[in-house]
């Protein structure tokens, strides 16, 4: 699948198209240079992770001029006020014309939350908003043609861990193939972080130690707990990896 087990996409841009957030899946030779490939023989990479390692979007999200708002929206993830929300974002375009974009990430604190669903003017219960790349929809490349780190500090969750979700939402006014306004973007590397531990979590640390940081083919633990096993998730908190654990333990995640 494009995307992790329960995350979703919706189009509700004014008026709409079948055109979504998808996955990167560029095949040579290419139509243009694209997401800085820098001809049409090399398949565009993301921030990490190799070709096509992305998520894209872009002004066909509506037809003829119109307001785009396109969703791509996580699955429930519990986070704390603190808590560091970052991803990589660009540009797909390799040439000298731009033609402005936007992108919002939001998010909802609601028990259940709503997706948008009745137009481009909908934010359902992500009314949230954490960082906006090119709010005011400024030219000349404003929205970067490289990929850039954006981030914020999560709030207004409180200090115990929450299910929140989080949703990118691709908005720009005056878009579309007839507009003066939306390209084509791109996203990668969402992550979040917790530079502050509890106090239960720094002593449990201090007899847990997990290297090399960051790894490509195994990470050892090493610690003083007794533990039946170690389970790995990735950030759409699905269990990816469970391993037989003892006081001292190599993990393969070469394939993850």
């Amino acid at each position: 699948t494009a995307f992790p087990s329960g995350w979703t996409t919706t189009n509700q841009s004014s008026p709409t198209t079948t055109s979504l957030w998808t996955k990167a899946n560029y095949t040579t030779p290419l139509s243009n240079p694209l997401f800085g490939s820098g001809n049409t023989t090399t398949v565009p990479s993301g921030q990490s992770g190799g070709n096509n390692s992305f998520a894209l979007v872009n002004y066909t999200s509506t037809s003829g001029a119109g307001t785009i708002s396109n969703w791509l929206i996580t699955s429930a993830i519990d986070v704390q006020d603190g808590d560091i929300v970052s991803f990589y974002s660009r540009k797909g375009t390799d040439g000298t014309t731009d033609y402005p974009d936007r992108l919002e990430l939001r998010y909802s604190t609601a028990a259940t939350s709503v997706n948008p669903s009745t137009g481009s003017a909908d934010l359902g219960t992500f009314t949230n908003l954490g960082v906006t790349v090119n709010p005011s929809l400024a030219g000349g490349f404003v929205y970067p043609k490289h990929w850039t780190k954006y981030s914020f500090t999560v709030s207004g969750v409180g200090t115990t861990p929450k299910s929140v979700k989080f949703a990118f939402r691709y908005f720009v006014t005056d878009g579309g193939p007839s507009g003066s306004n939306s390209d084509l973007i791109g996203i990668d590397t969402f992550s979040i972080n917790r530079p502050n531990l509890a106090v239960a979590d720094s002593q449990s640390k201090d007899k847990t130690k997990v290297y090399p940081n960051p790894a490509k083919n195994f990470i050892s633990v090493k610690t003083a707990h007794k533990y039946s096993s170690v389970k790995i998730y990735n950030i759409a908190g699905q269990l990816i990896s469970e391993v037989p654990f003892d006081s001292e333990k190599s993990i393969d995640v070469s394939k993850l």
